[in-house]
């Protein structure tokens, strides 16, 4: 894995191996109250929604590896492939801005049609 250095790396880092660990408890400790989520799901706002997001996401990870960090003081550029019970070897790409120490907004990139399709397999409970 590639990391340059600075603050947003350094807590990019922390973030990737939170969501690797599945914890979300650290993930929430390295976020700001008012965080900012933009997904192909939509975007979120608040620690309680970023905390839900990332359970949500954490549950469905069967593996997640980092492949790259970037970054400097301000913001950083995350890549990692994650398999998940419904999609096997999704890339991923998350840019990461940092304020006061905190994640204060997330953009994560993803190719949704593999989740899509398998959605569309599921019944509704």
């Amino acid at each position: 894995m590639t990391q340059t250095a600075g603050k947003a790396a350094e807590i990019a880092h922390i973030y990737v191996d939170a969501m690797a660990n599945k914890d979300v408890e650290k993930i929430a400790s390295i976020s700001s109250n008012d965080v900012v989520c933009s997904s192909p799901l939509g975007q979120i706002a608040g620690i309680e929604r970023f905390r839900g997001f990332q359970d949500g996401f954490a549950r469905m990870i069967k593996k997640l590896t980092a492949l790259a960090v970037y970054g400097d003081d301000e913001q950083a550029v995350i890549v990692y492939v994650v398999d998940t019970h419904p999609v096997a070897n999704a890339i991923v790409a998350e840019r990461v801005q940092v304020k006061n120490g905190k994640i204060a907004s997330t953009d994560v990139i993803y190719d949704a049609t593999p989740f899509a399709a398998f959605a569309a397999t599921t019944q509704p409970h």
